[in-house]
Parts: C-alpha cells; sequence; structure tokens
C-alpha cells in the first residue's frame, strides 16, 4: 500500500503568511502541518509516499527531503495547477500503479493516527473508505448522506446540506479510483472534485466505506483553526527543559524549551513550546504558544499565538494574543497605542506601531 499526500493549492485563506511560504509548512507546535500527516502513514507501516506539489514545491522539497529523516520514500508529482483532489489523483496514476493507497491533505491534523484505519481498509474488500466527522457548518465541506449504516450520496459545500457529516481530508482507494476520475467532468469551479469521483463509485456499485472520527480533527487552513490546532497538540505536551539558560525566572506547567535559550526575568506558563535559540527577556508567555526557534522576545506578554522562527517582538505594552507571525517578522513600539493587539503577518514583514 502507498499514501498520497497532497500539498499543491494556494492556501488562500491563509494569506498573507501564504504569499511567501506553503500552506503545508506552517508549524503547529513548532513542526510543520505537513510532517504530523507523514509521520501518521510512517506509523501505519506505509513507507512509499508520494507529494503532490504545485507552486510551492521547492518549500516542500527543501523541508522534507527524500523522507529519509522519517523513515520513508518520497516521491514528488507535479500538478501542473490546483484542478481539484480528483486531479490530483489522476497525475499520480503512473506513481499509484494499481495499489491500494491512503490519500492525505497535507493540511488536515487527526488525531490518534491512521493505522487502524489503513489495517482495517486492507482486509476488508471496499473498493473505498471515507472518514465522516460531525460538524456544525457542513456547507463548507464535502458532506455524506447516510442511510442504514451506507453512504448514498456525496455533495461538495452544499448550499443546503443533507447532513452535518463533513468528509475529513483523509481517503482509502483502490485502483478504481481512476476509473471514477476518468468518468467525471469538473464542477462549476473547474475542478475535478473527489466528492464527484467517490459518487461515480457509488452509483456504479463499488463498494464505499465509510468510519466515523473518534476523536478530533482540523483542517488548517484558515488561521482560527490553526490556532485550535495548536492548542490542541500543546495539551499533550510533556514538560521538558533542554540545555538552556534560566535566569530569576518561572517556568509554570508543562513547558518544552529547546537548548541554548535563554529565559531572563520572565514568566513563562505552559502550555508553551520554545524553540532553539530563543531569548525571552522581561516578558510573560502564556498559555497556548509556541515560539519558533532563533526568535528575540522583550518586554511582551503573548499567549495563545505562534511565533515562527526568527522574528523580534519586543517593547508592546499590551498583550499579543490569538496571533499568528511569520519567520523574520519584526515588532516594535515606538509610541503609546490602544490597548489592543491582534495580527496575522507574513514572512519577512515589518511593523513599527505609532
Amino acid at each position: 500500500m502507498k499514501g498520497l499526500i497532497l500539498s499543491g493549492g494556494k492556501g488562500t485563506r491563509l494569506r498573507p503568511l501564504t504569499h511567501t511560504y506553503a500552506k503545508q509548512l506552517v508549524p503547529v507546535a513548532n513542526k510543520p502541518v505537513l510532517f504530523y500527516g507523514i509521520e501518521s502513514i510512517v506509523e501505519a507501516g506505509i513507507k512509499d509516499i508520494g507529494i503532490v506539489v504545485g507552486d510551492t514545491e521547492r518549500y516542500i522539497r527543501d523541508a522534507v527531503g527524500d523522507g529519509s529523516k522519517f523513515g520513508a520514500k518520497i516521491t514528488y508529482i507535479r500538478q501542473p495547477e490546483p484542478l481539484g483532489l480528483a486531479h490530483a489523483v489522476k497525475v499520480s496514476k503512473e506513481y499509484l500503479g494499481d495499489e491500494k493507497f491512503i490519500m492525505y491533505l497535507g493540511d488536515n491534523l487527526l488525531s490518534g493516527g491512521v493505522k487502524e484505519i489503513v489495517e482495517r481498509f486492507v482486509s476488508s474488500n471496499s473498493n473505498a473508505t471515507i472518514l465522516l466527522a460531525e460538524v456544525d457548518e457542513p456547507q463548507h465541506f464535502g458532506v455524506a448522506e447516510v442511510k442504514d449504516g451506507k453512504v448514498i450520496r456525496l455533495v461538495e459545500k452544499p448550499k443546503i446540506p443533507p447532513s452535518n457529516l463533513a468528509l475529513v481530508g483523509v481517503y482509502m482507494f483502490d485502483s478504481f479510483i481512476f476509473e471514477a476520475v476518468d468518468n467525471i467532468k469538473p464542477s462549476f469551479r473547474g475542478e475535478l472534485e473527489i466528492t464527484d469521483a467517490i459518487q461515480y463509485l457509488i452509483d456504479k456499485g463499488f463498494i464505499v466505506d465509510y468510519q466515523l472520527v473518534k476523536g478530533w480533527w482540523k483542517d488548517t487552513g484558515k488561521v482560527d483553526d490553526l490556532l485550535e490546532a495548536n492548542r490542541i497538540i500543546l495539551d499533550d505536551l510533556q514538560r521538558s527543559i533542554g540545555d538552556c539558560s534560566i535566569e530569576s525566572s518561572k517556568i509554570e506547567g508543562r513547558v518544552h524549551i529547546g537548548k541554548d535559550s535563554r529565559v531572563i526575568n520572565s514568566t513563562i506558563r505552559g502550555p508553551v513550546v520554545v524553540g532553539e535559540g530563543v531569548v525571552i527577556k522581561d516578558s510573560f508567555v502564556g498559555p497556548y504558544t509556541s515560539i519558533g526557534d532563533t526568535t528575540f522576545i522583550r518586554s511582551c506578554e503573548v499567549e495563545n499565538s505562534i511565533i515562527m522562527e526568527k522574528t523580534v517582538v519586543e517593547n508592546i505594552p499590551y498583550r499579543i494574543d490569538s496571533s499568528v507571525l511569520g519567520k523574520e517578522v519584526f515588532i516594535r513600539k515606538k509610541e503609546r497605542t490602544p490597548a489592543v493587539l491582534r495580527l496575522v503577518l507574513g514572512d519577512h514583514s515589518g511593523v513599527e506601531i505609532p
């Protein structure tokens, strides 16, 4: 069995972060979202993984490499344009051959991994297995209608959803999916929809199984979902104070601090993950914050935020909350300002607050 991870797309919902970066590489708890998917597939015993890439291919290649650091072999598959999930399957046909495969959307996070799901699919006679989760706003997702324990209809982002069961970004297929993809037409969005391909299988009498997601699932395509995913991952953080310097500071709760970092006259209240080579001085870092490598924070209060590597935040007189700061951003106070600040800044940004 092979793995197929989709890492194309333009990441428009995460702009400006994704103007200069692949959305699948935005970090959650200081680890790129994409890495969680690769690790989950490898844990399920699948070592041969194809990654579908688009305009951000070079960033994905630089981050993932040949896959050896994950214990996997990575093959990169170019998708010229982001023309839908089913189109990504179509361009991967030569790589996948006749093998069963798991398709995993690279910006999704799924609790508990996929090992049990993969094992069930391999041992079954199903042609496809989809994962479903109950959601509050199903009109934003592909939605399944289930009757008598069977999937009878799938609809992509319906205005009037037939249920609250959304398709999770993890699918299992055998080679009959290529027949389905070859027999569907682009949707009104101009894309080949995976929901249409699965519906083809249902209509033609192929066996389409489903499983309900027991734990949490997050699509990290929007800032609020990204921050929630960060909170969920940090909830499982274990305390770990590495080879670092703690001077006149309080470290409370589940906090991970990387090597060569310095915490001076500050309080860190977990769950918080701090990368390597970070300096935190005269500051408070509150729960559910991730701070990337070689970041400098001075005279600030930060919580419930993601701060990426090589960023400078200093001398801000009010708390930064629910914010995402890209790489090599700087925020400095110039004069007195209002008491609220919420930021989403792309890489290499600079902000001087008047």
